[in-house]
């Protein structure tokens, strides 16, 4: 049974087609998983725990019930729901990880992270990261009225389009020096993220020779999968249009 990993879904109401393709994986190909990870933006915009949104309950409800399956969920905050917290964790079933942390997948140890931490050339970026991630700054946030939140959401979500637009392509990708340094430090020769939606293999420096980072597609087109097992890790398309149609069975 292979380990999968996933990320940037970034479900959404606007976009009802690709949250049934996740509860349909979700009920489907992952109950034969090893484990399942989720490399953040699951959700397009997080605006607490105590969000009332009939989306976070569909998704709470599917996450749940693989877990009761017994496929473990864990779960990496990305830059549009590091918000989601313990609470909403534990409705899931799932366990929060750190925002870089290292696992034995399939008898290889690899590092797994949203990615973000990584661009580093996007400076802009880099400070409203640093911003909100700062527990002050959540704690303001997540003291205002649901409706207040949903407003500041809606404006973050046109800053970054606003941001992604009038940005180079280079500078909103990963730094091969800052993927380097992160191999580096917790001596692994395979690293896993998305965030960036430039699904490919990279080769990487990295200790002990030759090191791989493999980058997670989006699922914006392609419902997009990294099934890694002893043999081998590889992308799996669930569909040739995650806007239509179901799953089909056994693609994993």
């Amino acid at each position: 049974m292979p380990t999968l990993f996933i990320s940037d879904l970034h479900l959404d109401d606007t976009r009802p087609a690709i949250v049934q393709t996740f509860l349909d994986f979700l009920a489907q190909d992952a109950r034969s998983a090893t484990a399942l990870y989720i490399l953040g933006d699951l959700f397009e915009t997080w605006i607490g725990d105590d969000d009332d949104a009939p989306l976070a309950a569909q998704v709470a409800d599917g996450i749940a019930a693989l877990t009761r399956s017994g496929v473990p969920v864990y779960f990496v905050h990305g830059n549009r729901d590091f918000l989601l917290g313990e609470t909403y964790a534990a409705r899931c079933g799932m366990t929060l990880l750190p925002e870089e942390s290292v696992h034995d997948i399939e008898g290889v140890s690899t590092l797994v992270m949203h990615g973000d931490t990584l661009c580093t050339g996007d400076v802009e970026y880099q400070r409203f990261r640093a911003q909100s991630r700062d527990p002050a700054w959540q704690r303001a946030i997540l003291a205002q009225p649901l409706a207040a939140r949903r407003a500041l959401a809606v404006h973050a979500r046109e800053e970054s389009e606003r941001h992604t637009q009038a940005s180079m392509a280079a500078i909103m990708d990963v730094e091969p020096a800052s993927v380097a340094t992160s191999l580096d430090r917790v001596h692994v020769r395979r690293l896993i993220h998305g965030h960036t939606h430039r699904r490919a293999v990279h080769a990487a420096s990295g200790p002990g020779g030759h090191s791989e980072r493999l980058v997670l597609g989006d699922w914006y087109d392609t419902a997009s999968v990294l099934a890694v097992d002893r043999i081998s890790a590889r992308f799996v398309d669930l569909k040739g249009d995650s806007r239509a149609g179901p799953l089909p069975r056994g693609a994993l």
